[in-house]
């Protein structure tokens, strides 16, 4: 558990998750693939993964039975969650000196959960390199509170707790300073950010081109309850499955099987993205490993029938304040296990077919098992795993571990529920 928390706590954001798993894999020895260079001869044993966008990971190990023949095992989740990025031009100057930064929102959080909070920026900025084409990334995680969105007194706003209506362009712009020096107007946030690149090498600041930057939560992940039940951390959606399906990846002993982690972006936006659900890459990656293994397009076909793949995003807990939003026979609880999501929309992969697979591997790994079924007259969400199955049309479930107050600025998890998806994605890697 502890190494969870650890593992949220250095991912504020999508590309410090990917940076962090791919150091994982490498300490494992996998071996980075050039997406721009041939892929080469592929070996049973083999372990590789592949980037986009610095933002989206996707980790194979090769089966000893060829692709063609075994098919794959492929554990989807996705890296980002609701948060606000910052605009550019973001200084905004008000009386005192007081300086506001100009955010946009990212998904859909739960806007009042990020009020008086501690936060900090993370993200990465673009760095002129040696031609227009090639720029630099540098990552960049501020490990301080930094910033806060303040509400307004209620002795101005007396019907706050009768339910207020938020703007998104107003009320949640985050304060970032006070003006201390005419020379910090219009400068503020890149001083902090030209500190923070400078304790990994000298940038100057006219080589600082564009950078892609949000708000998080800088108050640490931790265990909360009566016997440290409990779960509290952002980003748990979906961070938590990601890191889950690493675990399990690591873990698991060699397979006849080809298994695959795929970390994606952007499910929090739709996944229209060449780094999410939706785009051809991981498709094309395939592909070329199938090719590079049989010379034949028809391998690569012939794998994705043969394929089984769980998408892997959390489900909504029961909340016991507001029974009346679930379904009244499938509402899993926390500390379960891992959940079935169904819906009758298609907005979820799963059918009785595929949800018997799982529920079988659960049953294998000594595992609970839930399901999980809107009630009728609320609209539920979707997730990556029918927007992936647009592309690659694989057999597959929808599932997660359950959470209370999803897209809250931090959400509610169950230890026991993180040690239960791990030995059930440690079980299918094994299948």
């Amino acid at each position: 558990m502890n190494s969870l928390l650890r593992f949220l706590d250095a991912s504020p954001v999508n590309f410090l998750a990917v940076k962090n798993i791919v150091a994982a894999l490498e300490e494992k020895g996998y071996r980075r693939l050039d997406p721009c260079q041939p892929i080469g001869a592929v070996e049973a044993g083999d372990r590789l993964f592949v980037t986009k966008n610095d933002s989206s990971v996707y980790a194979f190990e090769i089966g000893s039975k060829a692709l063609a023949d075994s098919g794959f095992h492929i554990i989807c989740a996705h890296c980002d969650s609701p948060t606000f990025r910052i605009k550019p031009h973001a200084e905004m100057i008000g009386d005192g000196g007081i300086v506001r930064l100009n955010t946009e929102v990212y998904g859909g959080p739960i806007l009042s959960t990020w009020f008086d909070r501690p936060l900090t920026i993370a993200g990465r900025v673009i760095v002129r390199g040696k031609d227009a084409m090639t720029p630099v990334t540098r990552l960049l995680h501020v490990q301080r509170p930094l910033l806060q969105i303040s509400n307004l007194a209620i002795h101005f706003n007396r019907q706050v707790n009768d339910g207020v209506k938020l703007s998104k362009q107003k009320d949640t712009l985050p304060l970032l300073g006070v003006i201390t020096d005419e020379l910090e107007r219009g400068n503020l946030l890149m001083n902090i950010i030209l500190k923070e690149l400078n304790r990994h090498g000298e940038v100057r600041r006219e080589d600082i081109l564009d950078f892609d930057l949000y708000l998080a939560d800088a108050t640490p992940a931790c265990t909360f309850g009566a016997h440290d039940e409990f779960i509290s951390s952002g980003r748990l959606d979906d961070l938590s499955m990601c890191y889950a399906g690493l675990q399990a990846l690591l873990a698991s002993p060699a397979s006849a099987t080809t298994k695959i982690l795929a970390i994606f972006d952007n499910e929090e936006t739709g996944s229209q993205t060449k780094q999410g659900a939706g785009s051809p890459f991981l498709a094309s990656m395939i592909k070329r490993l199938a090719m590079a293994q049989s010379g034949t397009e028809e391998a690569f076909y012939q794998a994705v029938e043969r394929a089984f793949m769980i998408s892997a995003d959390n489900a909504h807990a029961w909340h016991p304040n507001y029974s009346e939003k679930y379904d009244p026979t499938n509402h899993p609880v926390l500390g379960g296990g891992p959940v079935i999501k169904f819906n009758a929309a298609q907005k979820y992969a799963s059918d009785a077919a595929s949800a018997a697979v799982f529920a079988e591997i659960c049953r294998e790994a000594g595992v609970p098992c839930q399901r999980f079924v809107n009630h009728s007259d609320v609209a539920g969400g979707s997730t990556l795993g029918n927007i992936l199955a647009s592309s690659l049309p694989l057999r597959g479930v929808d599932m997660g571990n359950a959470i209370l107050a999803m897209h809250s600025c931090r959400e509610t998890g169950s230890v026991a529920d993180h040690d239960y998806a791990l030995r059930a994605f440690t079980r299918f890697y094994q299948q």
